[in-house]
């Protein structure tokens, strides 16, 4: 699975604490700063004469975001314009690096054409490795003035949202993902939590990341994404709580993310590397879609869960479960939106594959 910050804490929370067995067994995390709404960019464009039809790539970088469109031209927006469309929920987010991904791949920090991978497990040191060895990537060691850039920004994430989650509280507007809670007690907290809680909770007050963890997790069918948020289609279970307890902007034991985090910049890692793909034409060093593609024809893991893009709404992100390699290089590169990433894991759990 390759996915942002907050769907690395989903996919985290899934796999240790509901009953049922989680497939994801790989996690590559993206460094992010924020994300955008879909709707919101859209009509940002229109402003700079754009359709979004036409947007062949996007990248966030040097305080621009630039989109590159069809017969070789380029928009470039101010950072500070295209903050307009930031989603609230990531103004809450302390994570700029995947802390619970097992290896996280960014572009700040390294040369261009290359990749900053922070390993942070063995099962992701293994696959790097091993990725090396077979010459699906190359590795060099991390300038110390990339890792202070990488540091700056992490610690000024941290810092901004922890000053906009002081401010939402002092009106009452919780947030619950950075209460420290302890086993017994967060048992306890979300024994009885149904959907009704999480929609109080974290959908009405736009803390939802739209990830579709509560789809994934309830047994019922009784959740599904509409409007761009999760509404109730049936009817909860009593004493079902999978809905709340998957949820990445609910409580967060601190067994799973402790905040201490809150004094590590990158969160725990074994090291840090700057990392290209050769043999892959994508994003910066291609390296996801690399690790993606050995992981895969490796047999390492039996499919892939990627974001494309909609083959409906132009540059819509749309995600998607494949173990076809040539879906996985077509779909690299950044969407920047929001997505349901965990929806297709749904359709696949009930279709029985």
């Amino acid at each position: 699975m390759v996915g942002t910050p907050c769907q690395m804490v989903a996919a985290t929370k899934m796999d240790k604490l509901l009953d049922e067995e989680f497939p994801v067994d790989i996690k590559i995390g993206l460094f992010c700063m924020e994300n955008f709404s879909y709707s919101y960019m859209k009509e940002m464009l229109k402003e700079y004469n754009v359709d979004i039809k036409d947007v062949t790539e996007c990248r966030i970088e040097k305080g621009f975001a630039w989109f590159f469109l069809t017969e070789d031209r380029t928009v470039k927006i101010p950072l500070s314009k295209a903050k307009k469309c930031v989603r609230k929920n990531c103004t809450v987010c302390m994570d700029f690096t995947s802390e619970l991904s097992d290896v996280s791949v960014g572009s700040v920090g390294s040369p261009e054409g290359w990749s900053t991978v922070i390993i942070r497990t063995e099962k992701g040191l293994k696959l790097i490795e091993a990725a090396e060895k077979d010459n699906y990537i190359q590795t060099k060691p991390i300038a110390d003035s990339g890792l202070k850039i990488m540091e700056k920004l992490a610690k000024e994430k941290k810092s901004e949202s922890k000053e906009e989650i002081k401010k939402r509280e002092r009106v009452g507007r919780p947030v619950l993902y950075r209460r420290e809670i302890f086993g017994d007690e967060y048992e306890n907290e979300v024994s009885n939590c149904t959907f009704q809680d999480l929609k109080g909770d974290v959908v009405d007050i736009g803390a939802c990341v739209l990830c579709g963890a509560c789809v994934y997790a309830c047994p019922e069918e009784a959740v599904a994404i509409k409007d761009r948020k999760p509404e109730l289609v049936g009817k909860c279970v009593e004493g079902c709580n999978a809905c709340y307890v998957a949820c990445p902007r609910t409580y967060i034991p601190d067994e799973i993310l402790s905040k201490e985090a809150d004094n590590k910049p990158f969160g725990d890692y074994i090291k840090i590397v700057s990392v290209k793909a050769p043999m892959v034409k994508g994003q910066d060093g291609g390296v996801a879609t690399a690790l993606l593609t050995y992981a895969l024809s490796n047999d390492m893991v039996d499919n892939a869960m990627i974001v494309d893009k909609s083959s409906t709404e132009p540059w819509k992100p749309e995600a998607k479960i494949t173990d076809n390699i040539a879906e996985v290089l077509k779909a690299s590169g950044t969407k920047y939106s929001a997505c349901p990433i965990f929806k297709p894991l749904k359709e696949s759990k009930e279709g029985g594959s």
